[in-house]
């Protein structure tokens, strides 16, 4: 399989997760902007969760724009992270209804963190396919954000109990890290044509 199928596919699944995400949004019967008041958890859990497909829908664009071919191994680690991916809208609106409880709040950081060591997986495996040296590599490099991330999950995994408030806010702060664009993989390929 060449990448640019695996590519197609994987932003074809990520397309439907966001089409299952906003139809769980649910509009307020009332044609009041008071009616939105109670609804304030439910889109806020939507726009944060819809930042972190975005955000694995570029990075992992770029990723495969680096591979030159696809092996079996890369095709089950993508299924392994899209498998995580898919369980964003059901954590989204469990998070979101329950106005960021405690447990639905743990178990979405859980999924989170499922999706990054996922993805951390996936980037392992084309490394090795693909040799020490290649351009995905050598981008990668010493993955400090790749590090940093899955820690700030579990912390607010175990900041939900604590208080929600703080998970949510970590859980903001992983995304913020992630939003600035990773021009990783495009500085190497930049580097090689000069």
């Amino acid at each position: 399989m060449s990448p640019n199928r695996l590519e197609a596919f994987s932003d074809g699944v990520l397309a439907i997760i966001i089409t299952i995400m906003v139809l769980e949004l649910r509009p307020p019967h009332e044609p009041t902007w008071s009616a939105l008041k109670p609804l304030w958890p439910v889109i806020l859990s939507y726009v944060l969760s819809f930042v972190y497909l975005g955000i694995y829908w570029n990075n992992h664009h770029h990723m495969l724009h680096v591979t030159r071919h696809v092996t079996g191994g890369i095709l089950w680690a993508n299924l392994h992270l899209l498998f995580w991916l898919s369980l964003t809208p059901f954590t989204t609106a469990w998070m979101g209804d329950t106005h960021f409880a405690a447990v639905p709040s743990a178990v979405y950081g859980s999924v989170l963190l499922a999706c990054a060591i996922s993805y951390y997986v996936l980037q392992q495996t084309i490394i090795r396919s693909q040799g020490p040296h290649s351009v995905l590599a050598a981008a990668v490099g010493n993955d400090k954000k790749g590090k940093l991330s899955p820690a700030l999950y579990l912390l607010a995994v175990l900041a939900s109990f604590v208080h929600p408030g703080i998970s949510g806010a970590l859980y903001a702060l992983v995304a913020l890290i992630w939003l600035i664009p990773d021009k990783r993989i495009e500085r190497v390929l930049v580097a090689q044509t000069e």
